[in-house]
């Protein structure tokens, strides 16, 4: 009898954990682990945050586990340098160029791309940051630039300008929409975060739209479309990601933003899973259909989706409250729940203050919380939303919170 295989397309973290999961539940079956870059699986929020941090000496090593781990202890196949092409749900068959690849298992587990703007190839200078490469480069030339241009608000643009920042250079953030992260902590808090930035010398152009950039081999300036001109020896572009499907638009299966997947992370293929930034599925918590590029829910889904595909349990659905968390100016924000909220109020501290917590509300349920600084707080509200807590309930315990603090 032929051995059951699983094949696991992306080697990061949703990979990696599907992997894990699996030896982990008891799967005795092969176990081959596709990814296009050369590194072993590393984590990704490092990149942005403590492999950039100024200071002599090799950076911080965000590799998960060592060859030796994934090959002799877990008997994982890896297959890096190795680009998935295309896939054949009839024949089960994952091709990579000229080579095809059988599965009777399947977890995709692709990730996402960072987007990028047209007339940046041929000048040095200009990065986006996304894989452990594009980080080396980056902080080679982050060591040398005199002035920082970052396209882009959300969390990799603000680290970014974050690292610059402690370096001592002068940047500047464009951001097209008008105020910064409006999608991922809604308008009021995003202006909070614009405050942040200003009182640690960032200058914000919000509302810009980036025209061209001025160089020959190298970059020099970023022209914007209302004609100003932002002199700049490094850039970083920071305007998001899309899920990595183009591979998959031929094959048989759901693709639109993203892998269609049930809330058991099942595509419309048989034996075929996805997790990570390139599912996109029905979330329980909140009823709706969502797509999440969150280190928490790659980990998490990737867990459920190999026990579900492999049937080692019980089949489960994956429920969440979205947590996200970044790093700026010394300072952490972080958020769980979902950003769109007909009422936030903040219940600790003040917009202008480095410690606060700030509530969502929807209806009469508490659907968000943001808090900087304030990491001891954040779970409990996770596990509040989660619960399906009412807006009354979360007031409740910022009430009970702030008066236990007051007598300490």
């Amino acid at each position: 009898m032929t051995a059951h295989r699983l094949v696991v397309v992306g080697a990061s973290l949703a990979g990696l954990r599907a992997a894990e999961a699996a030896r982990r539940g008891g799967y005795q079956g092969q176990i081959v682990l596709i990814g296009d870059e050369p590194h072993l699986p590393y984590d990704r929020p490092p990149l942005s945050k403590q492999m950039l941090e100024p200071g002599p000496g090799a950076p911080h090593d965000p590799t998960f586990r060592s060859r030796e781990h994934l090959t002799d202890q877990l008997g994982i196949q890896l297959e890096l340098s190795t680009r998935a092409t295309a896939l054949d749900v009839v024949e089960r068959t994952v091709h990579c160029g000229d080579r095809e690849v059988p599965y009777d298992t399947l977890i995709l587990a692709t990730g996402s791309t960072a987007r990028r703007l047209d007339g940046t190839q041929h000048l040095d200078g200009i990065h986006t940051l996304r894989s452990l490469d594009d980080c080396h480069k980056f902080r080679r030339d982050l060591a040398t630039a005199k002035r920082v241009v970052v396209v882009g608000a959300g969390f990799i643009g603000a680290e970014c300008a974050s690292a610059a920042r402690a370096r001592g250079m002068e940047t500047t953030i464009v951001e097209a929409a008008p105020v910064p992260l409006v999608r991922a902590y809604g308008e009021h808090m995003g202006r909070v975060c614009a405050q942040l930035h200003e009182r640690n010398g960032v200058s914000l152009r919000l509302g810009a739209q980036v025209q061209g950039f001025d160089g020959s081999d190298r970059v020099e300036a970023v022209r914007l479309s209302d004609g100003t001109r932002l002199e700049a020896d490094l850039v970083v572009v920071g305007v998001g990601a899309d899920p990595a499907v183009e591979w998959l638009r031929s094959a048989d299966l759901e693709v639109e933003s993203g892998v269609n997947c049930d809330s058991f992370l099942a595509t419309s293929a048989p034996d075929v899973y996805a997790a990570g930034d390139v599912a996109r599925w029905h979330n329980p918590v909140f009823d709706q259909s969502m797509r999440l590029e969150t280190w928490s829910s790659a980990s998490e889904q990737a867990a459920v989706a190999a026990r579900n595909a492999l049937k080692l349990d019980k089949p489960k659905e994956y429920g969440t409250v979205p947590y996200t968390w970044t790093d700026w100016y010394g300072s952490r924000l972080q958020f769980v729940g979902a950003p769109t909220a007909e009422d936030i109020k903040i219940v600790l501290g003040d917009e202008q203050s480095e410690r606060f917590v700030a509530l969502y509300r929807q209806g009469d349920r508490l659907v968000g919380a943001l808090a900087m600084n304030n990491s001891s707080v954040v779970m409990k509200y996770r596990a509040m939303i989660g619960a399906g807590a009412s807006w009354q309930d979360g007031l409740d315990f910022a009430a009970e919170r702030a008066a236990r603090l007051s007598r300490v």
